[in-house]
């Protein structure tokens, strides 16, 4: 995977990006540990830690928009990415030394201000790929994009939670700060050349605005494409409906774990599911099914993950709904994979970034709202809460073939022009002409 061609010959950067999007995504990962942990070490206030949480993670839905078209349209992407990547490392790190020792208001304000950067974390990053590889490589490259979000889910916590009872929450702040820097001046060193005016879009089109000019309707292209265009349509609002059911998943594993009388089943059918996800993610990655087609993937994806999850309250102990959990995770690798070729494939090249920001704001909020909701059923039981989060899994499915299969008005793949009014056909789960990008 790491053999990847670049765009311009030489060496593959595909190994300097992903080395960085290890770096910031554990640090993005753990950083919502480790920060309760000093909160509750060093302030003696668990409210201050889910209030940093909550203004960390609250600005990034408001922020994506933003930074996802400054990032579209910005000339010198280098120093756009690895700054604002560096900052994030820098805000980490000095949050590890002023919590409990500044005022509350500071803290929070420095938390928001790194939420607001933290969409360049995720979609900004994946968005980058189409620049640094050949069409031809990108579909694997995905892939090995989706690994790293899958070993910074699994490293992030235990990062934060190891350090943090070692040597103290604050010190494993301020290692992953460290990290995210370290990730943010290696993106320096990727060969992105710098936007020559009116690259950011197509003469005359939506997103021809030219690096560093910004217009407000700019901001609204995106969330226009998600609606109107049917393949980012379909595996943005599906994805992001089936979150509500992953968000509620670690809910669920604390009731399992004392309905199975298995402390460990409390963080261990999470980690099950994670690590079953790397998996999925690896397969794909070596064997990249429906590549063409990327938007299939994810419509299969969806209902295969509910089905093991299903399955969990028959399991009968903690070990085979252990199992099961890594199941369902196995079925998301290959889904989250598509999902990041689908983006980069069907959105027009002036917001491929914002819809990247976007669809990763819109999966942390959906996922967020579930595990809100699961908590406040929780008096329900494991049950029916761990069927509903397999319903939300077919539900999301059922949706997004729906919304593929409607007509649309819009640019039918990646680099084609503006929207027009006059409809025409979307691509279904049944057709079978592959879908290639258009030329001006």
């Amino acid at each position: 995977m790491t053999g990847s061609a670049p765009r311009g010959g030489g060496p593959s950067p595909l190994p300097v990006y992903l080395t960085s999007a290890v770096l910031v995504r554990t640090a993005d990962e753990g950083a919502r540990v480790a920060l309760v942990m000093l909160a509750a070490q060093r302030a003696h206030s668990p409210t201050l830690g889910g209030a940093l949480v909550a203004a960390l993670m609250i600005p990034q839905v408001a922020a994506a928009p933003v930074v996802g078209v400054l990032a579209d349209t910005v000339r010198r992407r280098r120093l756009f990415h690895g700054g604002a990547v560096a900052l994030y490392g820098a805000a980490l790190v000095a949050l590890a030394f002023l919590v409990g020792t500044a005022d509350d208001a500071v803290v929070l304000a420095l938390a928001v201000a790194a939420g607001c950067v933290a969409p360049l974390l995720t979609g900004g990053l994946t968005g980058l790929l189409a620049d640094l590889l050949s069409k031809e490589r990108l579909t694997r490259a995905f892939s090995a994009d989706a690994v790293s979000y899958n070993l910074a889910g699994i490293c992030g916590p235990a990062v934060a939670a190891a350090l943090g009872t070692a040597v103290g929450a604050g010190a494993a702040l301020a290692v992953l700060g460290a990290g995210a820097m370290t990730g943010g001046l290696l993106l320096f060193s990727l060969r992105l050349r710098p936007r020559s005016p009116g690259q950011a879009g197509p003469p005359g089109s939506a997103g021809h605005t030219g690096p560093g000019r910004l217009r407000a309707a700019d901001l609204a292209r995106g969330a226009v494409e998600l609606v109107r265009n049917s393949p980012l349509r379909s595996v943005t609002w599906g994805s992001s409906v089936a979150q509500l059911g992953v968000g509620a998943l670690p809910v669920v594993s604390v009731l399992l774990a004392a309905e199975y009388h298995a402390p460990w089943a409390t963080g261990g059918l999470m980690t099950a599911f994670a690590a079953g996800a790397l998996g999925g993610s690896l397969s794909y990655a070596c064997r990249p099914v429906g590549r063409h087609h990327p938007e299939r993937v994810v419509l299969w994806g969806l209902p295969a993950t509910g089905v093991p999850l299903a399955m969990v309250p028959w399991a009968g102990d903690a070990v085979a709904a252990a199992a099961l959990f890594a199941l369902a995770g196995f079925c998301t690798g290959p889904l989250f994979s598509a999902l990041l070729a689908s983006r980069e494939r069907y959105a027009p090249p002036g917001a491929r970034t914002q819809i990247f920001t976007l669809g990763a704001g819109l999966k942390s909020t959906f996922a967020a709202a579930g595990a809100g909701a699961a908590g406040a059923l929780s008096s329900l039981g494991a049950v029916p809460l761990m069927l509903g989060t397999a319903v939300c899994q077919v539900a999301a499915g059922a949706l997004a073939l729906v919304l593929l299969t409607g007509r649309r008005t819009g640019p039918a793949g990646r680099g084609t022009g503006p929207a027009t009014s006059s409809p025409e056909p979307s691509s279904s789960a049944f057709d079978t002409r592959a879908r290639e990008p258009r030329r001006r």
